[in-house]
């Protein structure tokens, strides 16, 4: 049987400044969709997988573009939930040399943070299903969010399913009452495959590399991550592999990028690339997710961590939250084809 992915969270309207322009410097916004879930499956239906995204939409025009631009990547739509509400929106200001970008959220009272547990019938979504896909974003976004988080993850689980969960913690969310670490140890009881930065398991999970002052400082110390790595499976045993996204930020227009994995047995670090005048940052995280599921499913261990670095790697090359790139594309860049020269 091959694969059959779902990924679910809230996508958003993204409204963004022109270019490297400061929010309303001009009086226009760019107007697209974006979020964290969604990312990973337009990432994994470029690379010709069978993946379903599931959510909770306004029933409006809006919701129409939305499911619109989502079906032109080939992410099967079917599952997603319309009713009277609102889109959650993110707007964006990109940074660039020493000023940083900037994301302003406005999701409250979305459609998705008024989910509650029984909103999704799981059962039918993840029939013939063999892999979910969650965050932390989710849960961030409400009580009734995080419930159903918890409650998809607990289905996927019952039916055998491989569940992978990027931490991703975002402290502009966490408002509605309960912390990151009173709500994601639940969650990640589930979880097969986690995927995290730098500071997301203290932030998350408590649990902490000596290191971790140096993230903002943009240093790493791959060392304290082979340890924290191990300290989550041992605190986790039904995790089975770890991946550590490593962005050494330079400015905001140079950031080197590269991850490391370790499934329990062996630990791998891979090839580090020098990201200079980056287009857009956000979802270069999740393209690593989706990357990473791609590789996981398709390559051994150290090969799919590689896939899943130069993936994100081109992420940071286009405009928008998701990323375009294909299997091939991808897989040159790992072999060596980084040089940018025209294609003939």
């Amino acid at each position: 049987m091959s694969d059959r992915f779902i990924t679910f969270g809230e996508i958003m309207l993204r409204l963004k400044s022109p270019g490297f322009e400061r929010l309303l410097q001009s009086a226009m916004l760019e107007a697209t969709f974006g979020g964290g879930e969604a990312n990973v499956a337009v990432s994994l239906a470029n690379y010709g997988c069978d993946v379903s995204f599931v959510t909770i939409l306004p029933n409006n025009d809006i919701t129409m573009a939305c499911l619109h631009q989502l079906r032109a990547f080939g992410v099967d739509v079917k599952n997603i939930i319309t009713r009277d509400g609102r889109i959650g929106v993110y707007y964006l200001e990109s940074g660039a040399v020493q000023r940083p970008s900037k994301v302003i959220y406005d999701r409250e009272g979305s459609c998705m943070a008024k989910a509650r547990p029984g909103d999704i019938d799981w059962d039918a979504v993840f029939s013939g299903a063999t892999w979910l896909h969650i965050t932390g974003i989710t849960p961030a976004i409400s009580e009734g969010a995080a419930e159903l988080a918890i409650e998809s993850v607990k289905k996927a689980r019952e039916k055998g399913m491989h569940v992978s969960c990027d931490l991703n913690y975002r402290k502009n969310l966490w408002k509605w009452g309960k912390s990151a670490q009173e709500v994601m140890p639940e969650l990640v009881k589930y979880v097969d495959t986690i995927i995290a930065n730098e500071e997301d398991f203290q932030k998350t999970l408590g649990l902490k590399a000596d290191s971790a002052g140096a993230v903002e400082k943009g240093e790493i110390d791959v060392e304290q991550y082979r340890a924290i790595s191990k300290l989550a499976m041992e605190r986790y045993p039904n995790v089975s592999r770890v991946a550590i996204t490593l962005r050494e930020s330079k400015s905001a227009s140079h950031n080197d990028w590269s991850a490391c994995l370790y499934n329990g047995k062996e630990f791998f670090l891979s090839r580090k690339y020098s990201i200079t005048d980056i287009v857009d940052r956000v979802g270069g995280g999740d393209s690593f997710s989706g990357g990473l599921i791609y590789g996981l499913t398709h390559y051994d261990d150290k090969t799919a961590l590689e896939f899943a670095v130069a993936a994100s790697c081109l992420k940071h090359t286009i405009g928008g939250d998701f990323n375009r790139m294909t299997v091939q594309e991808v897989e040159s860049l790992m072999k060596g084809s980084g040089s940018g020269r025209v294609q003939r």
